[in-house]
């Protein structure tokens, strides 16, 4: 790859880094910031792809899939509270929490979830991709850090607006909470963040492989990983055939020596 192709698309994500986020402090409607924080997370994403290194890819592939999980997770919760008073302003909430529990607690794990917190999907993610990115150049790292900081700052003040305090708009007294339906359909959200947050190893394994190819084809000069030898010479020969000797075929003198007896 080209290095200025190259240098470019690291700078377009490092600001589409900083943009969303900081775009995102600044909304007044619960899915505009929903959407403006999707490109702060995409941004990670082609980070770890342009930064070419094993572990910025495979953090990238991994980002990909929880960021499926985390936004679309928020994109469901603001919908459903959205169902409930038909208003996305944040001005006309406060103190969720009191009369929606289920909801708050849920709101409050995928908001964790797409924060990076450790024990969470975000966190394996972020963290791949900023280390890779560290070994490749560590200003492209420094300059994503603050990223990580303002999603911190746009979710938590969000959630304090929305949930915390006391019901101050009477319209929000009457709310029902989560039904059984839509609790269920956060399930397999939260299992799959908290399972690739405390265990990411089967899918990093699935990444391995893929991933130091395509490394190996786009920068051939990049050091690969030592492979066995053993595995190596079982890969050429052919499926039932039999390696070939390694011990050293008999001479010819032996061979006419042995004719002469």
């Amino acid at each position: 790859m080209h290095m200025t192709v190259r240098g470019w698309m690291i700078f377009l994500s490092i600001v589409g880094i900083i943009y969303g986020a900081l775009v995102s402090l600044m909304q007044k409607d619960m899915k505009k910031l929903v959407a403006y924080s999707s490109v702060s997370h995409l941004g990670f994403c082609t980070l770890g792809i342009f930064a070419l290194t094993p572990l910025g890819l495979s953090g990238s592939v991994l980002q990909q899939i929880n960021h499926g999980i985390s936004t679309g997770a928020l994109f469901l919760i603001v919908g459903i509270l959205y169902e409930r008073r038909h208003t996305r302003e944040i001005a006309e909430y406060g103190g969720i929490s009191n009369v929606m529990p289920v909801y708050a607690t849920i709101t409050m794990i995928m908001f964790l979830s797409s924060m990076g917190l450790p024990l969470l999907n975000g966190f394996v993610g972020e963290f791949t991709i900023l280390q890779g990115t560290f070994m490749e150049n560590w200003r492209w790292g420094a300059w994503a850090v603050p990223g990580v900081v303002l999603a911190a700052a746009y979710l938590l003040w969000l959630y304090q607006r929305v949930f915390f305090g006391t019901v101050t708009n009477p319209k929000n007294e009457k709310l029902h909470d989560l039904t059984p339906r839509e609790v269920a359909t956060f399930v397999p959200l939260l299992i799959m963040a908290f399972w690739i947050g405390l265990y990411p190893k089967p899918f990093f394994q699935i990444l391995e492989q893929p991933v130091n190819h395509t490394i190996a084809i786009v920068r051939p000069d990049y050091p690969q990983p030592a492979v066995n030898a053993a595995a190596q010479r079982a890969t050429l020969v052919a499926p039932g055939a039999a390696l070939p000797s390694t011990t050293n075929p008999p001479t010819a003198a032996a061979a006419s020596g042995k004719g002469t007896n």
